[in-house]
């Protein structure tokens, strides 16, 4: 199934939901765990019936899901298809059915609260060093290029944050190499960043606004802060 870009993300309405990285994300706040649980078994009913199911966490007053399809097809600039993890329309139809049984549960979505870490390496050497870090993170070989064409380091259960590699100059010396990435929702990030720059951040790039905003710390270490497209609604 092909993968969705952006604005056909944005333009599906899914006012629950928001797409951080790879994937949709929604948290629904629950009055206990019990709530929860009833509400995550719904959950699975559907997504029995329709095949597809979404990474859960169950914390103390809410439900974390994110919906992403393993084998999402990519096509790149020379026509050549690639499977990776990315949003498809099979995502968007489940995000729209769990919609639907939280409003009939009466649970309400907060969708301004998800975030989504993920680690930047910026390296001329990727394929080389990619194993060290694959090993490193996951133990496991098979997460450097997994649902990716890149040597991105994603682990298939989701204990760790991906590590993706940015170019650098071989050569290159005294420079930060790695930072975080930071996603959130797009009706916090004017917020977050207002933080930050309260709490002695710089903010050192924002030509690339409101996707991406880079923010250095008093010490010149960076980080970014990532959004996506809002939800478009018909209202």
């Amino acid at each position: 199934m092909d993968m969705l870009k952006g604005d056909e993300v944005a333009e599906a309405g899914l006012t629950d939901w928001r797409k951080l990285a790879q994937g949709l994300h929604a948290r629904y706040l629950v009055d206990d765990f019990g709530t929860g649980v009833r509400f995550v078994a719904a959950v699975g009913e559907v997504g029995d019936a329709l095949g597809h199911h979404p990474r859960v966490a169950i914390g103390d007053g809410y439900v974390d899901l994110k919906l992403v399809s393993a084998d999402a097809i990519y096509r790149d600039d020379e026509g050549n298809e690639h499977v990776v993890e990315w949003v498809t329309q099979q995502d968007v139809d489940l995000a729209r059915r769990i919609t639907e049984i939280a409003a009939d549960q009466s649970i309400d979505a907060d969708p301004a609260s998800v975030s989504v870490i993920e680690l930047g390496l910026d390296t001329a050497r990727s394929a080389t060093i990619a194993p060290v870090w694959a090993a490193l993170l996951t133990g496991n070989a098979e997460a450097q290029g997994h649902g990716t064409p890149s040597d991105e380091i994603r682990d298939a259960t989701g204990r760790v944050p991906n590590l993706w590699f940015g170019d650098a100059d071989e050569h290159g010396t005294g420079r930060q190499r790695f930072h975080v990435e930071v996603y959130v929702a797009p009706e916090v990030a004017e917020r977050r960043i207002a933080a930050a720059v309260a709490a002695g951040g710089i903010v050192v790039d924002d030509s690339d606004a409101p996707s991406l905003t880079v923010i250095a710390d008093q010490d010149g270490n960076t980080g970014v802060l990532c959004v996506a497209a809002a939800p478009t609604t018909n209202e």
